[in-house]
């Protein structure tokens, strides 16, 4: 699915409160686990241990860290909508995270986005707030939801 496009953040702000859409669905796949818990220095049993998560874990599973659902965040909402014109996007924080419910290893995720807000920081900076919903696929429970917050530099 491609992204919805906007002419520049004017053209964005239009959609202030609005839905912006749904990315695709993202497969978290053990490899894709694993390859986050080398790469943090996370290596609890309950993300890379599958006969132990299997047999010990609550969920029957090895689970992905709920910071590489976070980390997906910006590939996610980037499938969502795009906007002209901006030279830069850095991650400026949150305002809120909640992780609402594990994301079992072979599980996949899609996020939902609504733009909430924009601030005109000037010289062309644009703080572009969204309200980020992470779903599993065939879970009536999120898997995260989050206040983003990126600085758009034009």
């Amino acid at each position: 699915m491609a992204p919805t496009a906007f002419e520049n953040v004017a053209a964005l702000a239009e959609h202030i409160g609005q839905a912006l859409g749904h990315s695709d669905w993202l497969s978290v796949d053990q490899a894709r686990v694993t390859a986050f818990a080398e790469a943090t220095e996370d290596r609890q049993w309950i993300h890379v241990d599958a006969a132990r998560a299997a047999a010990e874990s609550p969920f029957g599973a090895p689970v992905a860290h709920g910071f590489l659902t976070l980390s997906l965040l910006p590939y996610l909402t980037a499938e969502v909508f795009d906007v002209a014109g901006v030279t830069t996007r850095v991650n400026y924080g949150l305002d809120r995270l909640r992780f609402i419910a594990p994301v079992v290893v072979g599980s996949r995720i899609r996020a939902g986005v609504t733009l909430s807000g924009i601030d005109d920081r000037g010289d062309g900076r644009h703080l572009v707030r969204t309200a980020v919903t992470v779903e599993i696929e065939g879970s009536d429970k999120l898997a995260l939801l989050a206040d983003s917050l990126t600085l758009y530099i034009e």
